[in-house]
């Protein structure tokens, strides 16, 4: 019955912003982090960042700092991820998961994920 839902991706120019959405149901942002990852084709999943309530915190991964920033709506039980400044590589599917808390990026101690949504970075 845990349920997360990924949408916001498409395709953007360089240069440009995307804000992504994760909605969540059956877990509660009180108890539980949220983490977003990346796959492309070829290359492993890789985390970019980690937000939770309990404690409050935000995490991210070196490369991201800066051109991404996620935040949370507990009411609405929804993660944001924003983008700004995209680059090709940046194309990807992008995908939300849960966890206990954040401090790790590691994809095989997140329990459930999203179907994930395309992010295209292309002009």
């Amino acid at each position: 019955q845990v349920q997360l839902v990924e949408s916001g991706g498409g395709l953007v120019q360089p240069g440009g912003s995307l804000r992504l959405s994760c909605k969540l149901t059956g877990v509660t942002l009180d108890y539980y982090a949220i983490g977003w990852f990346r796959q492309a084709p070829g290359k492993e999943r890789e985390g970019l960042s980690c937000i939770s309530s309990s404690p409050a915190m935000t995490d991210y991964a070196d490369a991201m700092k800066g051109r991404f920033t996620i935040s949370s709506d507990n009411v609405k039980n929804t993660v944001y991820l924003q983008m700004n400044s995209l680059k090709p590589e940046d194309t990807a599917v992008y995908y939300c998961a849960t966890r206990f808390f954040c401090g790790s990026f590691a994809a095989a101690e997140y329990d459930h994920w999203g179907q994930g949504t395309q992010v295209t970075v292309s002009s």
